[in-house]
């Protein structure tokens, strides 16, 4: 039987197109909703939206055959506890009352046959109830890596903040296995700490010499090795499959649109996909650059917005 997953996501409101757009490129569809079922199994941990994941062991439509069902579930000598997700933290409709919930876990809980342990219990049970099916599996919390790398020695006012660069890492590269990664306008290394601490291999570079060591400071900082390079993207080599580019805001470096057209292209040159974070649109540039957006988002913070694309 083909093992499925339940996933819970949570998200600021600011934050939702980028949020689908990370869904989309992990499980190939779209949900409004903050619950997903899928056979793709990800650590909830690469994500800073997906809250939990449920890799389910029994369906029912009904808790009584839920209850039947947990008679033959087999946990061997591992101690457990059963927590329900239809609450206000977790957030997953519909919210069942504190008495419905206890009573369905109490029922589930007398008959596996294992021993609770409500402490430290060698697995967590979730119980779900969601579009009127019942799940019951092993429970795995996502925690907020990003969190612990928003302070950093080296800081830069326009740098895309933690939590934003770990999803955009995620939309580059959901599956980065044998994949070839770089991040040719680096900045002070916000994409490369998140990267490198999902144990995905990236390289960077910048034209900037001062923030290129800002970012190996970084990420020495927090435990990485860092491989940056100082010198404009024309120079860099082909043969990447990815490549993330946080566009320079004209804003704040003057850049002119011969030199955005030229990293766009050089872009296109040396890797197969593109993702492009912008302040401004970029579709003619993209067209011109031979390549096409597949998909997108807009992530707002306040009356700011960057749009950010897929391109291949």
């Amino acid at each position: 039987m083909t093992q499925k997953y339940l996933y819970s996501f949570t998200w600021q409101r600011d934050e939702y197109e980028l949020s689908r757009l990370e869904m989309r490129t992990f499980f190939n569809f779209h949900v409004e909703e903050n619950v997903l079922i899928s056979q793709e199994k990800i650590e909830p941990s690469r994500s800073p939206y997906m809250r939990s994941r449920l890799a389910v062991f029994l369906e029912a439509s009904s808790i009584e055959q839920l209850v039947e069902m947990a008679t033959k579930l087999e946990l061997g000598q591992k101690t457990f506890k059963i927590h329900c997700l239809n609450n206000s933290s977790d957030a997953i409709k519909p919210k069942l009352n504190r008495a419905i919930r206890n009573d369905y876990m109490m029922r589930l809980s007398s008959v596996i046959n294992a021993e609770p342990e409500l402490v430290k219990p060698d697995v967590v049970l979730g119980l779900v109830l969601h579009e009127e099916r019942y799940y019951l599996g092993e429970l795995t919390y996502g925690e907020a890596i990003w969190l612990k790398h928003m302070q950093k020695p080296e800081m830069y006012s326009t740098a895309l903040s933690t939590r934003d660069a770990r999803a955009i890492v995620n939309i580059a590269v959901p599956f980065p296995d044998g994949l070839k990664v770089i991040d040719p306008c680096c900045g002070i290394g916000t994409v490369l700490v998140e990267a490198m601490s999902m144990g995905i291999e990236i390289e960077g570079r910048d034209i900037n010499k001062r923030v290129v060591w800002g970012s190996r400071i970084n990420l020495r900082h927090f435990g990485y090795e860092p491989n940056v390079e100082i010198g404009p993207i024309e120079e860099a080599s082909e043969g990447y499959d990815v490549a993330i580019i946080d566009m320079p805001y004209n804003l704040f470096t003057h850049i002119t649109g011969e030199l955005q057209q030229s990293i766009i292209t050089n872009a296109r040159r040396i890797a197969k996909r593109v993702i492009i974070v912008t302040i401004e649109s970029m579709d003619d540039k993209i067209d011109e650059a031979g390549l096409t957006i597949i998909d997108r988002a807009v992530l707002k913070k306040g009356k700011f917005e960057r749009q950010v694309l897929i391109c291949e």
